[in-house]
C-alpha cells in the first residue's frame, strides 16, 4: 500500500528550528522526523513512499539522493572507504518517489497533485509528517475494510494541557476543568483513503475541510480512535519530548528498536 507523506509546509508553528530546513527534516536523535516515520510505516510492510514537497524541496531531496546506512549503522570499511560492510541485515528496500508540489500550496491541493502517483491502488495511506505514533495500524486498515468508506482518519487525545471553561451567556462560570479530563478528540494526521477521495474533492480545497464534510455528508467518512502514544511537532517543547524519548532509547513508534538503516530507491520529478 503506498503511503503519501505531505512535507510541503513551511512550518511557522516551530520557525526557530525549520528557518533552514523543511519541518520534515527535523531531526530526532541522529535522523530526521520523517525518516521515523516512514520506519513506522516500513515495519507493516508499507515501503512504497510519495513524498509531496514544497517548501526547501531539495533539502529533502539530498539527504534521501546522498543517504548512507553506514552513517547510521554498525560497519566495516576497508580499502580506504571503498568497501563498507554493514553489519546486521538491512531492514527495508524503500522507494520514495519525491513530487514537487509548489510552495503555497494547502494539503488538498498537494493531494490532488500527486493522484496519478496512487491511480491504480484500491486505497492508501498518508500523513502530515509531522508527529509520531504507535497506532495500530494494521487493526485501523482491517477496520477501514471492513467499514466501505472512502476516508479515515486517526482520532487522538489532544497532547496540550488546557482549561476548559463552562459558563452562560450571563458570564456565570458553571465548572473548570482540565482538557486531559474533557471527552476531546482531535484528529491525528495518520489517514487511509479509497481512491474515490479525489471525487469529494475540488479545485483549492484544504483537504480536512470541505472533502471531509462532503464525506460525512454522504456516511463516507470514519475515525479511528488511538488511545496510546501521539505526539505532534508543533513546537519546541514537542521536539523535546521526542528527543528525550530517543536519548531513552524508549521510541513507541518503533516495534523494533535496534533498527538499522534502510536501502532506498528513490524516483525523482519535478512539477
Amino acid at each position: 500500500m503506498k503511503t503519501v507523506l505531505f512535507c510541503g509546509g513551511l512550518g511557522t508553528r516551530i520557525r526557530d528550528v525549520s528557518e533552514s530546513i523543511p519541518k520534515p527534516m527535523i531531526p530526532i536523535g541522529e535522523r530526521p522526523i520523517i525518516w521515523h516515520l516512514m520506519h513506522y510505516y516500513s515495519q507493516f510492510g508499507h515501503k512504497d513512499f510519495v513524498l509531496c514537497l514544497g517548501y526547501k524541496a531539495n533539502v529533502i531531496k539530498e539527504y534521501f539522493l546522498n543517504y548512507k546506512p553506514q552513517t547510521y549503522a554498525d560497519c566495516v570499511v576497508t580499502n580506504f572507504g571503498n568497501q563498507v560492510e554493514i553489519l546486521g541485515d538491512p531492514q527495508q528496500d524503500w522507494r520514495i518517489a519525491m513530487i514537487d508540489t509548489g510552495i503555497w500550496r494547502n494539503i488538498g491541493e498537494r493531494l490532488w497533485a500527486v493522484r496519478e502517483h496512487v491511480a491504480g491502488e484500491e486505497m492508501f495511506l498518508a500523513n502530515y509528517s509531522d508527529g509520531l505514533a504507535n497506532v495500530n495500524l494494521p487493526e485501523m486498515i482491517k477496520a477501514f475494510r471492513a467499514s466501505g468508506k472512502i476516508g479515515c482518519f486517526t482520532a487522538v487525545r489532544p497532547s496540550f494541557s488546557l482549561h476548559l471553561v463552562d459558563m452562560r451567556p450571563s458570564g456565570k462560570v458553571e465548572r473548570i476543568r482540565a482538557s486531559q479530563d474533557a471527552n476531546l478528540w482531535i484528529n491525528g494526521g495518520f489517514f487511509i483513503f479509497r481512491k474515490e477521495i479525489f471525487d469529494y474533492m475540488r479545485e483549492g480545497d484544504e483537504l480536512v475541510e470541505a472533502p471531509f464534510q462532503r464525506l460525512i455528508e454522504a456516511d463516507q467518512l470514519m475515525a479511528f480512535r488511538h488511545e496510546g502514544f501521539w505526539r505532534p511537532m508543533d513546537t519546541l517543547k514537542d521536539k523535546q519530548i521526542l528527543e528525550d524519548l530517543v536519548e531513552k532509547g524508549t521510541m513507541p513508534w518503533l516495534l523494533n528498536r535496534d533498527s538499522r538503516a534502510a536501502s532506498i530507491h528513490v524516483e525523482r520529478k519535478i512539477g
